[in-house]
């Protein structure tokens, strides 16, 4: 079949790569003259990315081993996971070039213009000329705010969005060891972040629905950091009324909104995501259908954003208080953040308390 791919970020290159493997004739576009750039991701790879069986080495700038989370009143705690912290440019750049190993032919500079009826008006930024492109697929992997998802009527109009900025900080850092802390006063809705690239460099960062720079600003103010380059970007919230697929058009990674609402992780589902819609395009299976077990986790992601969106401070302080213990710890570490069912499930049984925030549910 010949596909057409609008987005060359790694999820849009992901599935050229899948695609063009099995033998389809895959196009990818994109409006960006370089790839990777600018930076608008944090740059966090969970452990559960091994599963692709992906080689980062070209890309991999650190693996930590240990993730500490300090409460609004700065009780700690350390949970032992591995994470990787890659170079977003690089990784992006290896997907791309993975693509059209495979056979994928890539275009930069060419942005998406309009829908004709079966057409894609694509804008050649090279030659400043247009080109009408007809393909049996279309796939939407061009971001949050997605124009082709809006084109093809795939874009749900009650999207929201956090909104985020980040710096690269040069200091003293523990270089194996994530540091995130939540609380209203730090980061409503979400949390701030300390991620080291090494002992003396690290990315620090926070997602929220409001005032980001505001909140930002402090948190770089009362640790005393000063910004060497700053990084900003829009992380779709998940929303299950949001559908996939319409007519030939299939919305995937940011512009479908498959992201961890806990932590703003996209990298991991959106990739989970294409290996199903590369299966159903094979196969000629229902993406909608195929997509259910992956959807019922992200919409679990949400309930506990949700929630954790009402806790006042005496809120987090608690819900600390009940994680700081042997037994719970343990299950943190066995379970990565993209899975959070048996996290929650296995926690509830060790700890029943934790049922008193599930009135935050509702």
């Amino acid at each position: 079949m010949d596909i057409t791919i609008v987005g060359a970020g790694p999820i849009g290159c992901y599935a050229g790569y899948l695609l063009a493997q099995y033998g389809h004739t895959v196009s990818i576009y994109d409006k960006k003259k370089e790839i990777g750039l600018p930076i608008q991701c944090t740059g966090i790879l969970t452990s559960d990315f091994d599963q692709f069986n992906i080689s980062l080495d070209s890309c991999l700038v650190n693996t930590v081993t240990t993730i500490e989370a300090f409460s609004p009143n700065n009780l700690k705690i350390g949970i032992q996971q591995k994470d990787y912290i890659v170079c977003r440019k690089r990784f992006d750049s290896f997907l791309a070039d993975k693509a059209a190993l495979a056979g994928a032919k890539l275009f930069f500079n060419h942005s998406f213009v309009r829908r004709e009826e079966n057409y894609l008006v694509i804008n050649d930024g090279i030659n400043n000329t247009q080109k009408r492109i007809q393909s049996d697929i279309i796939i939407a992997a061009d971001g949050p705010l997605s124009p082709v998802a809006k084109a093809y009527g795939l874009f749900h109009p009650s999207r929201k969005y956090y909104y985020g900025i980040q710096a690269v900080v040069e200091g003293n850092f523990e270089n194996n060891v994530t540091k995130t802390y939540f609380g209203k006063d730090r980061c409503p809705g979400f949390f701030a972040w300390v991620v080291p690239e090494s002992s003396t460099r690290a990315r620090i960062g926070l997602y929220t629905t409001k005032n980001p720079k505001q909140h930002f600003d402090t948190f770089m103010f009362d640790n005393g950091f000063t910004a060497q380059e700053i990084q900003a970007g829009t992380i779709p919230i998940f929303n299950h009324h949001q559908k996939l697929k319409k007519g030939n058009c299939y919305v995937i990674g940011d512009a479908s909104g498959y992201v961890k609402a806990t932590t703003g992780g996209g990298i991991v589902p959106g990739m989970k995501q294409v290996q199903i819609l590369v299966d159903c395009i094979n196969n000629n299976k229902d993406f909608e259908k195929e997509i259910l077990p992956l959807k019922k986790r992200m919409k679990l992601h949400l309930h506990i954003s949700k929630a954790m969106n009402k806790f006042s401070d005496k809120d987090w302080n608690k819900l600390f208080r009940y994680v700081n213990q042997p037994k719970i710890t343990k299950v943190f570490e066995q379970y990565s953040r993209d899975n959070p069912v048996p996290l929650v499930m296995k926690a509830l049984l060790k700890e029943p308390r934790f049922l008193y925030f599930g009135k935050y549910l509702y």
